[in-house]
């Protein structure tokens, strides 16, 4: 389920604000919607995996927050961000 290490790495390099960035809001934001849709289809096919479904929950509110915190430090950067990754309309 988790994302492979060149699926993060290609992730990491498309987000990155520098060279050794990698714990950025925007990587994280970026990294954290990945592994949302790939949980997303395997509720599709497994609706009563309610352990899996918490976790989901949790990682919903940890973009929740991190979106909010790089609005309110950076909005060039969450806009950018919300662009490429399609999350809001």
């Amino acid at each position: 389920m988790a994302l492979n290490n060149d699926s993060k790495a290609e992730i990491i390099k498309k987000f990155k604000q520098s060279s050794n960035d990698c714990g950025s809001s925007s990587v994280q934001i970026a990294l954290l919607t990945e592994n949302i849709n790939k949980l997303s289809d395997h509720f599709n096919k497994n609706k009563k995996d309610n352990h899996s479904r918490q976790g989901l929950l949790k990682m919903i509110m940890k973009r929740r927050s991190l979106m909010k915190y790089l609005k309110r430090k950076d909005i060039n950067t969450y806009e950018k961000v919300i662009k490429e990754l399609g999350l809001r309309k």
